[in-house]
């Protein structure tokens, strides 16, 4: 019996990010695999000409729709191997569940390995935010000025804080889990977890509106769907303290940017938007403008660790499926496909 084969989408750019050396050979030495050899991602169409007689597909970031050419084409397709974040630019919710769902194909994704970097990242902001080390270091650089008493410099840091986590999503687990040495009160707002589960996970749960009102620091990890859509509004930054922080590193779409834009302009809270809508955000936009927002280029998944995991992750999932015969760990729950980010 041969080898299973692997039809292995990214390009050659793509697998320098987030495959180690070692990891990419082993994974050539297990599986009979078929490479992008171009400096370009294939068309759907090239897809569903290279799929049959392959066993598994790994894809990544620029992998075009699986159409349902492709999997009519798909006569052997065990496992689509996402070696990126979300699938769901790739595959439709009807082609999840016409072909995937019927057919047992499993799907994994490594958006779960891209959580280490945003988690780490968040709580940097957090920390940044709270202490508004942009405004002071811009302040002595730009003005010369030595601690601006415009500028707060002693307060309620992240230290002994309260933070309100929106969703409970696999970025927002490990930022719970991260900010453990830090002394914190975490609350979280999730319709999907209940409350045991929150305590399980250190929080407690609680309705969006009590989240801001208690909250020190307010980070969004909820993911992007027609039901979180603009689900962040005036109502709820007015009821933010004094001095608090608003963090997204999730989707920009979640957020209704007018509405903090006029709570932001009033310097009562800090901003951090790694992710904004549009992106980036246009030079007309007022948010651009206010010294207490600070807007990051959607980089907070970005990171070696979190990068190589992917690779790490993605050969293990093809191991465990293909060769193994295990339940592969990251596969994503195609049952609740549209809740998923």
């Amino acid at each position: 019996m041969g080898k299973p084969k692997v039809l292995y989408l990214p390009t050659p750019e793509h697998t320098r990010k987030v495959f180690r050396r070692e990891t990419y050979a082993r994974m050539c030495r297990l599986f009979e695999v078929r490479a992008n050899p171009e400096e370009r991602d294939y068309s759907s169409e090239e897809v569903a000409e290279l799929v049959p007689g392959c066993d598994a597909v790994v894809t990544g970031w620029g992998t075009p729709p699986l159409t349902e050419d492709v999997f009519r084409m798909a006569d052997r397709l065990r496992i689509i191997a996402h070696s990126a974040g979300s699938v769901k630019h790739m595959l439709s919710e009807e082609v999840v569940r016409k072909y995937v769902l019927p057919k047992g194909i499993v799907v994994f994704s490594a958006n779960e390995a891209i959580a280490y970097n945003v988690a780490e990242a968040t709580v940097g902001m957090m920390i940044m935010a709270k202490r508004r080390f942009p405004e002071h270091i811009d302040a002595f650089r730009r003005r010369g000025v030595w601690r601006d008493p415009g500028i707060p410099w002693n307060g309620q840091f992240l230290l002994g804080s309260t933070v309100g986590i929106v969703g409970a999503s696999k970025v927002g687990r490990l930022v719970m889990k991260f900010l453990e040495p830090f002394g914190v009160r975490v609350l979280v707002y999730d319709p999907y977890i209940s409350e045991w589960e929150a305590g399980r996970l250190g929080a407690e749960k609680v309705e969006l509106e009590e989240l801001f009102r208690l909250s020190d620091i307010v980070t969004v990890h909820a993911p992007a769907t027609p039901e979180t859509e603009r689900m962040i509004r005036a109502e709820h930054f007015r009821l933010m303290k004094d001095g608090a922080a608003f963090i997204n590193t999730s989707r920009g779409r979640l957020v209704d940017h007018d509405a903090l834009f006029e709570e932001a302009r009033t310097g009562r809270i800090t901003v951090v938007l790694d992710v904004t809508d549009p992106e980036p955000l246009p030079p007309e936009s007022p948010l651009r403008k206010l010294p207490n927002v600070y807007i990051t280029p959607h980089v907070a998944g970005a990171g070696y660790y979190g990068y190589f995991l992917i690779g790490d992750t993605t050969l293990k999932a093809l191991e465990d499926c293909l060769l193994l015969d295990k339940p592969v760990e990251g596969a994503v729950p195609l049952e609740s496909y549209d809740r998923l980010a």
